[in-house]
């Protein structure tokens, strides 16, 4: 039992940890943290039960087991009884796999069979308390899996991902019994034959199936850009947003201060569920070395998503205060003119046309939408955030001004249209402050910048041109809240033509 006892020896779960960002281990420094949230009196109880429903490497039950060694030593004075105590009656666990069974088997038992001379609690058959069922998908007529709505277009060459816990009407039935603490890094999302790298979140399936066990506490890390919602995570958001039994939400904006290397698009978060107790939430934002901590609803009033920046509340209530019209009034939908990102430019036509590789020329016979905004002045920006994942971040990309005779694909949404080129010019200076582009933060979790995160963006009279002494002189901004967002937002310099001109 060294390796439980003792950790003396090398943790090959710390590398583990760090092998891939395509299944995401969780380290043990990190599993601990997460076990941090839980009152630490479950440790000392010799009935309380643990279930970790995603199984990879067994780093929950391995740590989980450790601290109820500890815990209940004053209760169970015999080592060995204790430890086969705690492993037949307390701590259980559900793989995503044959392999991560045997592996969490092998990191919790020091043996991949239970029933092993090597195991270090004997049981009758080779699972244990750690088990594996190769489940399958249950397809509608449609195609997709009732349980997880995976439609395979293609064969993917994976596994087929049709995992037991959420491949179930009633998971209670798995193991029969009443848990007081499910906790689990759950697989993040699911390749589905689409376009490219297509996938589907399923993160948030785990959560659901969590709550209907309704056990005591759950504890989960999940990426974060439910916060957003998007691709089937609509119905999440709204359920988890409102649920104020989450009373301990930790925000990783940047996934590498939380996983080391580990890139994921809109960061991560970690939270404790309470069953018994409802409030408001303490929130904790890490941000490379500052942590900032704020007990708040989850969400704020008249604001339809999370406000993730502690620091942000005050300045979005002080504009608030001023009951301005939303600038995404002037922001357009996805594919302003009606084209695809494969259209290009050519070298005929009477219209500008700015595209995602080939800017050039196209007709005013293939514009399929919008095509009074072609003489008018406007603005392009485009509807995918800029590439760097470090903060200060420039949070859009650099938009333009698109003079009469122009169009775009879908690679670009349009900010507009305007009479004058005074207007398009006096809108793109503002665009460029770092007061707006803060406030586009607040709302984008993705890389996607589509008409909603313009949301909270106050609109101004155009009839001048905007700075953001200005700005921050008009909302009554404090030297603390401007330094915040000097922190966060990267200097823009413009350009008043396409990249690709």
């Amino acid at each position: 039992m060294k390796s439980i006892l003792t950790g003396k020896n090398p943790d090959v779960l710390m590398c583990l940890a760090n092998l891939s960002s395509d299944e995401i281990f969780t380290p043990p420094a990190l599993a601990n943290r997460m076990l941090d949230l839980l009152p630490q009196r479950l440790f000392t109880n010799p009935y309380a039960k643990f279930l970790d429903p995603a199984c990879k490497s067994g780093v929950f039950l391995r740590e989980i087991v450790k601290r109820l060694i500890s815990g209940l030593a004053d209760k169970i004075t015999d080592l060995q009884a204790r430890i086969d105590h705690i492993m037949k009656y307390q701590v259980y666990g559900i793989a995503l796999t044959d392999l991560a069974a045997m592996t969490s088997r092998r990191t919790v038992y020091c043996s991949r069979n239970a029933n092993s001379i090597y195991s270090q609690c004997r049981f009758d058959d080779p699972e244990g308390r750690v088990r594996f069922r190769n489940c399958a998908h249950d397809y509608d007529k449609k195609g997709h899996c009732r349980y997880c709505r995976y439609s395979p277009k293609e064969d993917t060459g994976e596994e087929i991902q049709a995992y037991e816990f959420i491949h179930t009407d009633r998971p209670e039935d798995i193991w029969r019994m009443k848990f007081d603490v499910i906790i689990s890094n759950p697989p993040y999302q699911m390749r589905d034959g689409g376009h490219g790298s297509s996938a589907m979140p399923m993160y948030q399936l785990f959560v659901e199936q969590a709550k209907k066990l309704n056990p005591k506490h759950i504890v989960m890390i999940i990426p974060a850009r439910w916060y957003a919602g998007g691709r089937g995570l609509d119905d999440f958001r709204r359920e988890m947003l409102k649920d104020r039994h989450i009373r301990v939400l930790h925000d990783f904006p940047e996934s590498a201060d939380c996983f080391g290397e580990v890139q994921i698009k809109g960061g991560v978060c970690y939270f404790r569920w309470d069953r018994d107790s409802e409030s408001d939430c303490e929130i904790t934002n890490h941000v490379g070395e500052n942590i900032s901590v704020m007990t708040r609803p989850l969400i704020e009033k008249g604001i339809d998503t999370f406000i993730r920046y502690n620091e942000a509340i005050p300045i979005l209530r002080k504009v608030r205060e001023f009951h301005e019209n939303s600038f995404s009034e002037l922001v357009s939908s996805r594919k302003p003119f009606g084209l695809p990102t494969t259209e290009q430019g050519g070298e005929n036509g009477t219209v500008r046309l700015y595209a995602s590789k080939t800017d050039g020329f196209t007709s005013r016979l293939l514009i399929k939408a919008n095509a009074e905004w072609i003489d008018k002045w406007k603005i392009f920006v485009p509807a995918l955030g800029s590439g760097s994942d470090t903060f200060p971040h420039s949070i859009i990309g650099k938009p333009f001004v698109g003079k009469p005779g122009s169009a775009c694909t879908e690679t670009y949404l349009l900010i507009g249209p305007f009479d004058d080129e005074d207007t398009a010019y006096n809108v793109l200076f503002y665009m460029e402050t770092k007061f707006f582009r803060f406030l586009v933060l607040l709302l984008k979790n993705t890389q996607h910048a589509t008409s909603e995160v313009y949301s909270l963006v106050p609109m101004q009279d155009f009839s001048r041109p905007y700075d953001d002494a200005y700005l921050y002189a008009k909302y009554g901004l404090t030297p603390e809240e401007i330094s915040f967002i000097d922190s966060m937002i990267r200097p823009m310099t413009l350009k008043e033509d396409s990249p690709n001109a």
